[in-house]
């Protein structure tokens, strides 16, 4: 009896004790054998390896259904159900490449980030405001870089032989309408915008997103901070004046209000001036900035900023004694934009948001008071879906409503027009492996006043190489409306366009930054007009022109000890038909040779950052009468060395001093000539210089805050 208990017993045990081997193969998508993949049963500790020939074999006596899970560093993880009942199982996958973020390719053409938050940076939010020559100026930190070119006499942002109105500026998305100070000819603008304001930028020299239009040459996207790291009061005393910015933090929101007033005139008194001022420039802004995280994975922005300033300056003719024609600019305005950003279900994200900008000018010109209005009102939606680690969607919608006058208030004439553009765009993202990444995308417009639709194509490729460093390719069409001034006079005029291409290389490695990259842009449609502003006439778009060159920027963090340095190098060779010019010229702001140094060495015992940079270039081109031809002409070549020296005496505060073209060198941008010859039969010229050989900036910037210890450079 006992020993047939035994045998039930030992039969019934028998599947229990049953061993299943699980074998087979793994490769890649290439077909090539993957050594060293984890293979396990989910929620067991039953596992193996495969070997140098990519097989394995797992033993395991558990029956029943089981999931076996294949894991390998930069694979895609794969699963499969199998039932374990004592028999043998051949099991051989394939693995497909995981896209990793931080390992993948990236496209470089015509791209440059300034951010904490990517790995491809080439500028740091802090590198922006000491950058010697910049003066604290946003656009002065980017003319440093590969593909710009330094107007002197303008401060404006000029790229690979484009116009200064062919760069579009963003703030979190949205449009910025004049973006910079309204100045007097040859007297150089500033951006209106602090540079604190922002953790980061965008800067495209060519070949951008689809979600970017209404430029010809170069996007510019700014992006704001988020929450700031704590509450804190900042007093800004400056050699032109001053301000002061208050900081209110929670956990999930914050308000920034500041306020700031300058005045040139007792440091123009000091220093003297080529210029001859009847009231040196002055203005004062106000601006408040409101943050609050919204759910788990959302923010909302709000942003409000308004300025006004003034200027009186006379401008003396050449040839003549006198002190000239009294020009005096007045100007008022207002940015303001409210945006949001949320993760959304399913590997949906979404942003968009809404602007409005209204610029005022006034102008007091041989007692003709003339009112230039400009208002611009931006709104955008976009939606981004990831359908996978290889692919994703971008598309969007947004809305143009523009509205500009110009007003002759002393014979009480007033023209205006208004354009309502719309626009949708889509751009997909497509990680064949992570060395290589296709982006293609489509921008579609109307525009009301011309009556006008659009359909601009873009695409980019890129691949990375083994050593990390990798190629990039970049093409499409950009559109651009003419300036508000000429579609006032003609409003059947349509879009400018431009054509790019661009090939480059990048690589960030150790420390070190290498991007070289070469490019052509094609110009069609450009306008071309007889007389000047206010009195423009035969206003017509038979205008063309192109821009080829290559650029090379390195930056080296690591070769020498706490010193960071930069050198760009870029060249343009640039021609156009366009504004008053019957023939293709070489514009006056495309200087062919444009390069820069910019080192900072931080001395740990001075508790200080020594700065220098210096910009050169070929020179500029100008029309001389006196000559036959157009654009005949071209001053010597711009040099400026400029230092800094930036000192933190106190955990708390900064103090901040540069100098401009320290060497006093006399740049001249170009020559104004009289409107009649002498008695010699020649048109006299006088030269279009600097308003100051040289400019010095003092700064001291006190925080005030619980623990004493922040100051301004928590915000960068």
């Amino acid at each position: 009896m006992k020993a047939t208990i035994y045998i039930i017993l030992i039969l019934v045990a028998q599947p229990i004790f049953a061993q299943t081997n699980i074998q087979g193969m793994v490769k890649d998508q290439r077909g090539e054998t993957i050594p060293g993949v984890n293979i396990f049963l989910k929620g067991t500790y039953e596992g193996v390896s495969s070997e140098i020939d990519g097989s394995y074999i797992l033993e395991t006596t558990l029956t029943g259904e089981y999931t076996v899970i294949f894991q390998a560093m930069g694979y895609k993880s794969f699963e499969k159900d199998v039932l374990l009942e004592g028999k043998p199982i051949t099991l051989s996958v394939t693995l497909r490449e995981a896209i990793n973020e931080m390992t993948a390719v990236t496209i470089s053409a015509g791209a440059m980030e300034a951010s904490d938050e990517k790995k491809a940076v080439v500028l740091k939010p802090i590198d922006i405001v000491t950058v010697p020559s910049a003066m604290g100026d946003i656009i002065g930190a980017f003319q440093t870089l590969p593909g710009t070119a330094n107007v002197g006499n303008d401060g404006r942002l000029f790229v690979r032989g484009g116009d200064a109105s062919e760069t579009a500026i963003f703030i979190d998305g949205m449009k910025v309408g004049n973006a910079f100070g309204t100045t007097a000819s040859n007297v150089p603008t500033r951006t209106r915008f602090n540079p604190n304001l922002f953790k980061g930028s965008f800067f495209s020299t060519g070949g951008y997103s689809a979600e970017y239009g209404q430029a010809l040459s170069s996007a510019l996207a700014l992006n704001s901070v988020d929450i700031p790291a704590r509450s804190q009061g900042d007093i800004s005393i400056l050699s032109v004046g001053g301000g002061f910015a208050q900081t209110l933090t929670g956990e999930r929101n914050s308000i920034t209000a500041s306020a700031n007033y300058f005045d040139l005139s007792p440091y123009q008194k000091l220093i003297n001036q080529n210029f001859d001022w009847e009231r040196s420039p002055y203005g004062w802004d106000t601006e408040i900035s409101a943050k609050q995280k919204w759910g788990i994975s959302g923010i909302i922005k709000a942003y409000v900023h308004t300025e006004a300033s003034g200027m009186k300056i006379w401008s003396k003719q050449p040839g003549s004694e006198e002190r000239g024609q009294l020009v005096g600019i007045g100007n008022q305005y207002t940015f303001a934009q409210g945006s949001f950003k949320q993760l959304g279900k399913n590997d949906w994200s979404y942003y968009g948001g809404i602007s409005f900008s209204n610029n005022v000018d006034n102008f007091d010109i041989a007692a003709n008071e003339i009112q230039n209005q400009n208002r611009l009102l931006h709104g955008k939606t976009v939606a981004i879906k990831s359908f996978s680690d290889k692919f994703s969607l971008k598309t969007g919608m947004e809305t143009y409503i523009l509205r500009y006058s110009e007003e002759l208030i002393s014979e009480n004439l007033k023209r205006e027009i208004t354009d309502y553009q719309y626009n949708l765009f889509t751009e997909a993202d497509y990680y064949l492996s992570n060395k290589l990444v296709f982006r293609g995308g489509l921008r579609s417009g109307h525009s009301s006043l011309a009556n006008q639709t659009w359909l601009n194509p873009r695409f980019s490729l890129a691949y990375k190489f083994a050593n990390e460093g990798q190629v990039s390719l970049a093409a499409g069409t950009f559109n651009q409306m003419p300036l508000e001034e000429l579609r006032i006079i003609n409003q059947a005029l349509q879009n400018t366009q431009s054509e790019h291409l661009i090939l480059n290389y990048f690589i960030n490695k150790n420390g070190r930054t290498l991007r070289a990259e070469a490019f052509y842009k094609g110009y069609k449609n450009l306008v071309t007009f007889e007389g000047q502003r206010f009195n423009y006439s035969k206003i017509e778009q038979a205008g063309e022109g192109f821009a080829q060159g290559f650029d090379f920027f390195y930056r080296d963090q690591k070769s020498f000890k706490n010193t960071d340095f930069w050198i760009t190098y870029s060249f343009v060779d640039s021609k156009r038909q366009f504004a008053m010019f019957t023939e293709m010229v070489q514009p006056s702001f495309a200087p062919r040779q444009n390069a820069s140094i910019v080192v900072k060495h931080f001395v740990g015992k001075l508790k200080s950052q020594i700065g220098t940079s210096f910009s050169i270039n070929d020179g500029y081109t100008y029309h001389d009468p006196n000559f036959p031809g157009q654009m005949n002409a071209k001053t010597r070549s711009f040099q400026d060395l400029s230092l800094s020296w930036s000192y933190l005496p106190k955990p708390n505060m900064i103090i901040h001093m540069a100098c401009s073209n320290v060497l006093g060198r006399e740049n001249v941008f170009g020559h104004q000539f009289s409107g009649q010859t002498n008695e010699n039969g020649r048109y006299e010229s006088s030269p279009i210089g600097m308003q100051a050989t040289r400019f010095l900036f003092l700064g001291v910037f006190i925080t005030l805050s619980k623990d004493k210890t922040a100051n301004q450079l928590n915000n960068l």
